[in-house]
C-alpha cells in the first residue's frame, strides 16, 4: 500500500471528468472562489477600510484644505 503514482491520479482525473464533464466542474469551482471571497469579506471589520480608500481619503482631505484656504484669501 505504497502511494499513489501519477498514472494514479491521471486515471482520477479522467474518471471525474467522465462523471461530471468539464461545465460542471468549471461552475463549481467559480462557485467555490466566490464562496471564498465572500468569507474574506465577512471576517473584515466593517470600520477597517483597504489601503487603497485610506490613501484615496487623504488625498481628498488634503484637497478639501486647498480648496479652503483660497476661499479664504
Amino acid at each position: 500500500m505504497g502511494g499513489l503514482s501519477i498514472w494514479h491520479w491521471i486515471i482520477v482525473l479522467v474518471v471525474v471528468l467522465l462523471v461530471f464533464g468539464t461545465k460542471r466542474l468549471r461552475n463549481a469551482g467559480k462557485d467555490l472562489g466566490e464562496a471564498v471571497k465572500g468569507f474574506k469579506e465577512g471576517m473584515r471589520d466593517p470600520d477597517e477600510k483597504p489601503p487603497g480608500q485610506i490613501g484615496a481619503e487623504r488625498e481628498s482631505g488634503s484637497k478639501s484644505e486647498s480648496e479652503r484656504d483660497r476661499a479664504q484669501h
